[in-house]
């Protein structure tokens, strides 16, 4: 029988990091056309168009951060994991638990500026009857968003005394003695 060959590094790798690289740069494209491709009308408020083109600016910003750290996370932290000197498949898991986390709220941050965006569009755009029932139309759509989150996140939330760390401890230490231990008696078929 031949022996079994093991799936490239890309097989293991969880399809979300490309997803919500996709997604983030979807909306930063949205929020880029909102910048070059909208005419603001002339007659509106200065502070108006000011807030209208620094928070599109910035949900653009926040979705690029969000696609750059989500890319190099998932081409240097399994680099380091695998490649690195000892210790580093802790750092590395680590590491990626904090860029996940940053790589997350940054993606939060631009689709909340997104919103905000199209709102103040509205009220640049249109007159107030129709500006009013599309603000009420976009945070009826972000309250929803929200609970929509809270509903998932709280389902899958992982308590940090819950977490593997990917730290490897080897001899010296008194649960490393246990471990040899226990596994050197389950080997001799003893039963305690």
């Amino acid at each position: 029988m031949l022996p079994r060959r093991r799936p490239p590094l890309t097989a293991a790798r969880p399809p979300w990091r490309a997803l919500r690289r996709g997604q983030a740069a979807l909306l930063s494209g949205f929020a880029y056309n909102g910048i070059i491709q909208v005419d603001i009308p002339t007659d509106q408020s200065d502070w108006l168009k000011t807030l209208y083109l620094c928070v599109t600016t910035a949900a653009m910003g926040f979705e690029l951060i969000a696609v750059l750290n989500s890319t190099l996370c998932s081409m240097l932290g399994p680099g380091l994991a695998l490649r690195g000197p000892d210790g580093s498949m802790h750092r590395a898991v680590d590491g990626l638990m904090l860029e996940y986390r940053l790589t997350f709220l940054f993606f939060t941050a631009g689709l909340v500026m997104f919103h905000i965006s199209a709102l103040l569009f509205a009220w640049l755009e249109f007159s107030w009857p129709v500006a009013l029932a599309m603000t009420l139309a976009l945070l009826m759509f972000i309250y929803g968003m929200y609970r929509y989150w809270l509903r998932i996140y709280t389902r899958f939330a992982l308590s940090s005394d819950r977490m593997i760390t990917g730290k490897f401890e080897f001899g010296g230490g008194a649960a490393a003695a246990g471990a040899t231990r226990d596994a050197g008696a389950g080997a001799s078929g003893s039963v305690q």
